[in-house]
């Protein structure tokens, strides 16, 4: 798409809602044009150490500055370790010869947005929560190039949704159900359960799966359940398939008649995106992002909404069967929930980056 190659990097780090999104863009970039050359800035002790490498992109360490919840000492410190982090980001960008930079929040992208904007690189940011995180916050009010999954977020945005993985956007959910139950070795014959807490686990859901499976298997539920892989490992038993981790998200999604799940960004815009009805149970710590980022879905009704304190194994059992039994409701929901999805997010925001890029590099010639 140009006579010399675009150089992308992408600010995130932390957790896997910050990350993922941005491995998808990059994903998309290099499908659009294979000769970008992107790399990834993140913080020096997340989930980015081993997710960018395993996607096969480089990735350059800052330090994670994170601001302290409560009045302490450690509040002198903040600015100076910042400064310190904004140096190394803005040596990594010189290097990098960035052309855009394209954040998605956590602690290591606002060094990286700062750098950046010492630098006059254009900075694009996007924001996935329904209620934005600092760094996002703050580089909003220096770029004009902000984009947002829920309005009104962050001012004067656009609306743009997630870049999602390319076997999930384009998941048809009926064509790929008998392969995505024999890949988990589950059987054709019975309605299945997925259970996932995000990359990490759940506990509060692990807890309260293990109280309401006997019950659930013995109303004929299969099970598939993402326990993480921080956390014990529950005992396999028929019809119950425990994974630490799920890499075929797009296989549990097909295999899946209803997820019970928390509500971080990038799993609303995979379910909405592939249809999937879900009883969401937001984290409820942070700033109640989590619950945000469901209502919609839920208002839609394309979900359901239950507190982390009230999803307990008796309350499992008494919603989940008589739900996953009424396949014209599950049908219902699961329209609804599709009807908010957005499939083609991750190509349109390409076609944004390439855009940004090549008018800074035009400008750099």
């Amino acid at each position: 798409m140009s006579a010399l190659p675009l150089r992308v990097v992408l600010a995130a780090g932390g957790t896997a809602g910050h990350i993922e999104p941005a491995l998808n863009l990059a994903d998309e970039l290099i499908s659009l044009d294979p000769s970008t050359v992107i790399t990834v800035i993140g913080g020096d002790r997340g989930l980015e150490s081993t997710l960018v490498p395993a996607r096969g992109y480089p990735l350059r360490s800052v330090p994670a500055v994170p601001m302290p919840r409560r009045a302490s000492l450690d509040i002198l410190l903040v600015w100076p370790r910042q400064w310190a982090a904004k140096r190394l980001a803005k040596a990594h960008l010189r290097d990098l010869k960035a052309d855009v930079v394209v954040g998605f929040g956590g602690y290591a992208a606002l060094p990286t947005y700062l750098a950046a904007r010492e630098l006059r690189i254009p900075v694009v940011i996007h924001e996935a929560n329904a209620r934005a995180g600092l760094a996002n916050r703050v580089a909003a009010r220096f770029t004009s190039l902000v984009y947002v999954c829920v309005p009104g977020s962050l001012p004067a945005a656009k609306v743009m949704g997630l870049p999602l993985r390319p076997e999930i956007a384009g998941l048809r959910l009926a064509d790929s159900k008998s392969d995505a139950l024999a890949h988990f070795g589950l059987s054709v014959d019975q309605p299945v359960l997925l259970v996932f807490g995000g990359s990490q686990g759940a506990q509060q859901l692990n807890e309260a799966l293990a109280g309401a499976l006997p019950h659930l298997l013995a109303a004929g539920i299969q099970v598939l359940h993402a326990y993480g892989s921080r956390n014990l490992a529950p005992e396999a038993s028929p019809g119950y398939v425990p994974i630490p981790y799920i890499n075929r998200m797009d296989l549990a999604y097909a295999a899946a008649g209803l997820a019970v799940t928390r509500a971080g960004a990038m799993t609303c815009a995979e379910l909405t995106a592939v249809g999937l009805p879900a009883i969401y149970v937001p984290l409820p710590i942070g700033n109640g992002e989590q619950r945000l980022n469901a209502l919609p879905i839920v208002d839609a009704g394309g979900g359901l909404l239950v507190s982390d304190a009230d999803c307990t194994a008796g309350w499992l059992t008494a919603m989940v069967p008589p739900l996953m039994n009424n396949l014209g409701r599950l049908s219902a929901m699961g329209a609804a929930a599709a009807g908010l999805g957005d499939r083609g997010a991750g190509r349109q925001f390409a076609e944004v980056i390439f855009q940004v890029a090549q008018a800074s590099k035009g400008g750099q010639a």
